[in-house]
C-alpha cells in the first residue's frame, strides 16, 4: 500500500506531458486525458484516506534515502481527507469548464495551456498535502505557484494579466520567507522532516522556537489569505475564469489552512502563539465579512466571503484544543466544497447575463429559479443553517470555544455568531 503514496502527485505530472504533446491537435484527447487522470487520482485519495484509517499512517522514503536527507510522503487521516475532498473538488470544476466550453477557447487562449497547468495544479496540491517535511512542503507550493500564475492570466487580458502579477509577487514574497524560515530551521535542528523536528524543535531555545512557528505562520497566513495579508486575494480571484476562480477560491486557501494545522498539531503543540492566531482570526472575519457588505459585484463580495470564514478555521487553530481542531478540519472540508460551488454559480451567472453586477442582475430568480435553487442551498450553508454542514462546523467550534472559556475564546464565539448573521445578510 505504502507504493501507492506517490502515485497522486506522480500521475498528473506523467498526464501534463501527455496533454502539451496531444496539444490542440486532438482536443478531445486531451480532454480525456484530464478527466481520467484526476478521476484515477479521486480513487487513490479515496483508498489512501480508508487505509490510513483502518490500518495507520503509510509513509514513503523515495529514491529509497532516508530523512533527514530523502523526499518523505506521508498519507494519515488528515493528509487523506484533505486529499480525498480536493480531488473531488477539481474533478467537479474539470467537468464544469469542459461542459461550459471554458477549458479551451481559442480566441481567449490560442495554445491549449489549460489542461497541462491544470494537471500540474492538482499535482501541486497533492504533494502539499502528502508532504512529510518542509522542503517538499515548499517544493508543493511552488509547483502550484507556477500553475496558478498560468491560470490566472489565461488570455492575457490587462486585468488578468495585473492581478496575475500581484499574486506572483505576493506568493514570491511568502516563498523567500519560507526559504528562510526552512534554512533557519535546518540550521536550528539539522533535519526539515516533520518526524524528526517534533522532537528536535522542543530541545530549542524558547526564543528560537517562537521565531520559526512566527515565521511559517506568517508564510501560511499569506497562502491562506488570513488578515491583515489577505489585501491581494478581492482583487486577483475575480478576474480569473470562473473554473479557476473556484478552484482557487474553493482550494488553493485551504492549502495554507493545513499547513498550519499541520505545524501547530505537530511541530509547535505548546500554542505560545494562540492569542494571536485567535485576534487574527476574529479581525478576519470582521473585516472580511463588512468588505463583503460593501460590495456590489457577486464575485468580489463571494471573494470577501472566503477572507472572513478563513476565520473560523483559524480560531479552531489558534484555540488548540481537540474539539476546536475537530470543528476546524469539519469546517475546512465544508469550505472547499461550499466556496467552489457558489463561485461556479456565480459563473453560470455572469455566462447567462454577462454580468455579476448585482445592480444588472434583479428579477434573476424568477428568470432562472433554478440556477436560483443552485445558488441557494450552498450561500445558506454558509452561513450556517442547520442542518447543513456549516452550521455542524460551526456548532463544533462554538462549543469548544465555550468549553474553553476564555476571554479570547468567548470573544471568538461571539464573533462567530455576528459574522455568521452577516453572512446571511449578505
Amino acid at each position: 500500500m505504502n507504493a501507492l503514496v506517490p502515485l497522486p502527485v506522480l500521475l498528473p505530472l506523467c498526464a501534463t506531458g501527455l496533454s502539451l504533446a496531444v496539444g490542440t491537435r486532438l482536443k478531445q484527447v486531451q480532454r480525456f486525458v484530464s478527466v481520467a487522470v484526476l478521476t484515477a487520482v479521486l480513487g487513490l485519495s479515496l483508498t489512501l484516506m480508508v487505509v490510513a484509517d483502518t490500518r495507520g499512517p503509510l509513509t514513503v522514503h523515495l529514491g529509497d534515502f532516508a530523512p533527514p536527507l530523502g523526499i518523505t510522503l506521508v498519507a494519515d487521516r488528515l493528509s487523506g481527507l484533505m486529499l480525498s475532498v480536493s480531488s473531488a473538488v477539481t474533478l467537479c470544476v474539470l467537468i464544469y469548464s469542459l461542459g461550459q466550453g471554458m477549458a479551451d477557447r481559442d480566441e481567449e487562449t490560442p495554445v491549449a495551456v489549460f489542461h497541462p497547468a491544470y494537471l500540474i495544479l492538482v499535482a501541486g496540491v497533492s504533494c502539499t498535502f502528502l508532504s512529510g517535511d518542509l522542503v517538499n512542503l515548499y517544493v508543493g507550493f511552488e509547483i502550484m505557484l507556477v500553475a496558478s500564475f498560468v491560470l490566472l492570466t489565461l488570455g492575457g487580458t490587462g486585468p488578468r494579466v495585473r492581478a496575475g502579477s500581484t499574486y506572483v509577487i505576493i506568493s514570491l514574497f511568502s516563498s523567500m520567507l519560507f526559504l528562510t524560515a526552512i534554512a533557519m530551521t535546518y540550521a536550528a535542528t539539522g533535519t526539515a522532516n516533520f518526524a524528526q523536528l517534533a522532537g528536535r524543535l522542543a530541545e530549542l531555545p524558547l526564543g528560537v522556537q517562537t521565531l520559526i512557528q512566527a515565521m511559517l505562520l506568517t508564510v501560511f497566513a499569506i497562502k491562506a489569505a488570513v488578515f491583515p495579508l489577505a489585501a491581494w486575494l478581492p482583487d486577483s480571484y475575480p478576474t480569473a475564469p470562473a473554473p479557476v476562480t473556484a478552484v482557487f477560491a474553493g482550494l488553493l486557501t485551504k492549502v495554507g489552512v493545513y499547513s498550519m494545522l499541520r505545524t501547530e498539531t505537530l511541530l509547535f503543540p505548546g500554542n505560545r502563539l494562540g492569542d494571536l492566531l485567535m485576534a487574527a482570526a476574529l479581525a478576519s472575519m470582521v473585516v472580511g465579512i463588512l468588505g463583503a457588505v460593501a460590495q456590489t459585484d457577486l464575485k468580489r463580495l463571494l471573494s470577501f466571503t472566503l477572507i472572513s470564514h478563513i476565520g473560523f478555521m483559524v480560531f479552531g487553530i489558534g484555540l488548540a484544543t481537540r474539539d476546536a481542531y475537530g470543528g476546524a478540519i469539519v469546517y475546512v472540508a465544508h469550505h472547499i466544497t461550499v466556496q467552489t460551488t457558489l463561485f461556479l454559480v456565480a459563473g453560470l451567472i455572469e455566462r447567462r447575463d454577462g454580468t455579476t453586477e448585482l445592480t444588472r442582475i434583479g428579477g434573476l430568480a424568477k428568470a432562472a429559479p433554478l440556477l436560483a435553487v443552485l445558488f441557494f442551498v450552498p450561500a445558506m450553508n454558509l452561513a450556517g443553517i442547520p442542518p447543513l454542514s456549516g452550521f455542524i462546523g460551526k456548532l463544533g467550534l462554538m462549543r469548544a470555544g465555550v468549553a474553553d472559556g476564555g476571554v479570547w475564546a468567548w470573544i471568538l464565539v461571539i464573533g462567530s455568531a455576528v459574522t455568521s448573521l452577516l453572512t446571511l445578510y449578505v
